[in-house]
């Protein structure tokens, strides 16, 4: 092919990796490619063709040939490509740290951040490559380049998949500083986003009481230690928390997502939540 550029993707693993992270990883990244070049440069075509280059023991090596090779000339080509590299590496990066977001990213990046680390999320050991290579005059140069170990791209999934449950909490009625208390608890653990074995009164919101969901891992450690390790009676507590209300047919609420918990009360004086 002469002069070109192109974006070389490696899983490294030691145990065969499940087919659907496997090719989830790869379209992963073809799909970001076409958006940030819609985004970018939509002068030139977001089209790529993605090829399994290499397999063998321990590695998976793929690489993303864009279409707008014949197009541009080799330096501009590459750097499209180097822009993006960097690019993604900042935005996968940024889901490493405790806590960390992208404020802007929507639902479809998510799904491709989570479906990106994966494989090498699940698999001790393993790690991700993601180059943008130049090829000119027999010789690569890696024009930009990233790179995740199993313990990051655990971080990355947990922290898009808290970021995937705060979007979706808040396509419902969104309350702040509201007062809640217990009418039903439960000891064992829910997952995040799934409705748990307890009941709570929001007055403010509704008369009836109503599921909560966990939408956050901090709000759940919170209420969990009050239900669970402290002695003073959880049902004449009121926590002051921030709540999502789900919401059904005529807007009727439903269940509670608790997003967060700012404090809490001492109840046992107020004839009202009796």
């Amino acid at each position: 092919m002469g002069e070109h550029s192109y974006i070389r993707l490696t899983l490294h693993t030691r145990k065969p990796i499940e087919m659907g992270e496997f090719v989830g990883a790869f379209t992963a990244i073809a799909d970001e490619y076409d958006t940030f070049v819609r985004m970018t440069r939509p002068d030139i075509d977001p089209e790529a063709t993605l090829f399994v280059e290499q397999v063998k023991e321990g590695s998976i090596e793929a690489i993303l040939i864009p279409m707008a090779i014949g197009a541009l000339p080799l330096v501009e080509n590459a750097n499209v490509l180097a822009d993006f590299v960097k690019n993604y590496g900042f935005l996968l990066r940024s889901y490493s740290k405790p806590d960390g977001r992208v404020g802007d990213a929507t639902t479809t990046q998510l799904r491709n951040f989570g479906d990106q680390v994966a494989a090498i999320a699940n698999e001790p050991g393993s790690s991700l490559d993601v180059a943008a290579i130049e090829v000119k005059d027999g010789k690569k140069t890696s024009r930009a380049a990233f790179k995740f170990r199993s313990p990051q791209a655990r971080q990355i999934r947990e922290n898009v998949e808290d970021h995937r449950r705060h979007i979706e909490a808040g396509a419902g009625a969104q309350h702040q500083r509201v007062l809640m208390a217990f009418t039903r608890t439960d000891v064992g653990d829910a997952k995040l986003g799934k409705r748990s074995g307890e009941r709570v009164l929001i007055s403010a919101i509704s008369r009836r009481p109503l599921p909560v969901i966990y939408a956050s891992q901090m709000a759940e450690q919170q209420i969990r230690h009050e239900i669970r390790d402290e002695v003073d009676n959880v049902y004449k507590k009121g926590f002051v928390v921030d709540v999502n209300v789900e919401l059904r047919r005529n807007n009727r609420p439903v269940a509670y997502r608790i997003t967060n918990v700012h404090s809490i009360i001492d109840l046992s004086d107020d004839e009202e939540t009796d």
